[in-house]
This record gives C-alpha cells, structure tokens and sequence, in this order.
C-alpha cells in the first residue's frame, strides 16, 4: 500500500503485479564500482601495514644481532677462562663452532650464529696481540647510520656496532 502510494504521487501508473514485477526486478549483490572500490580501500590499508611492519622487521634483525654478539662474547670469556688467552682470528668462523685444546678439548659454541641476513650482512671478529689479549667482534645494524672505528668491514659495508673485550 505504501509503494503504491508512492509511485500514485510520482505519477506513475501500476498495479500490484506491476509493483511485484519491478521489485523482483532489482538485483540482490553489489555493483562493479562497489566491488572495486572496496578492494581498493584493503589494498590501501595492505600496503600501509607493509611499510609500517618493514622498519618493525628491521629492527628485530637488529636486537637479534646484539643479542647474538653477547652470546659470542660469553663464549669467548670462557675460552680465555680456560685457556688464559683469546682465540686467534682465523679460529673463530661464524657458523661453525667455537671450540678450543687448552688444557683439553672444549667446545664453547655449538655454533657461532652467522647474520639474519646472512648473505647481505656479516659478523666480523678480530683479535689482537701475540697471544691474543683482547677481540673486537662487530655487525652491521640497519636501524642506525653511524660508523664505529676499529672495526673491519661488514660485507663490503661499514660496521656500526661493536663489542669489545672487557
């Protein structure tokens, strides 16, 4: 009754077949721009998140990196423990174990963590002195610009974060 009056005030003529025919008419869904504009708006917010999870990511490749280079450094300390001096340089590879003969055979690290991004980023470990007294290992962390000195380089990138023998 109220379509009828509605369509008898727009001047319209019709019946109630004609009113059920044009109602049944309407398709149900929803419209190509509709459709469109909707996974537009999910692609917008997609990408959005994306760059906001990038420096996220970062980030954690770089407290992993610190973490692993405290992980080296107690390892080291023990082996100058057990054996009164440092390894050499040569003897300490990243992704290999750490393991020394001084008085007997001790392994120190199962293994030596390599880089998150092992084949963009690389540790670096130096001794130094004749026996060697003190190490310097060093990374190159994403979140930070600075350079640090005595340090080697870190695949063909300067390094910018360092420990040190106490």
């Amino acid at each position: 009754y109220i379509l009828g009056y509605l369509f008898y005030w727009q001047g319209w003529k019709f019946n109630e077949h004609t009113v059920k025919r044009k109602l049944s008419n309407m398709r149900r869904g929803f419209t190509l721009i509709e459709l469109l504009t909707v996974i537009s708006v999910i692609g917008i917010l997609v990408g959005t998140m994306l760059v906001a999870l990038g420096g996220t990511r970062s980030s954690g490749r770089d407290a992993k990196r610190k973490g692993d280079l405290e992980s080296v450094r107690a390892a080291l300390e023990q082996y100058r423990s057990d054996c009164k001096q440092y390894p050499a340089t040569a003897s300490v590879t990243f992704g290999s174990a750490l393991t020394g003969s001084c008085p007997s055979s001790a392994t120190y690290m199962a293994t030596v963590p390599n880089d998150p991004q092992a084949t963009t980023y690389v540790y670096s470990y130096t001794s130094s002195g004749t026996p060697p007294s003190s190490y310097t290992l060093c990374a190159r962390l994403e979140g930070i610009s600075a350079t640090v000195t005595g340090c080697g380089s870190c695949a063909g990138a300067t390094c910018n974060y360092k420990v040190t023998s106490p």
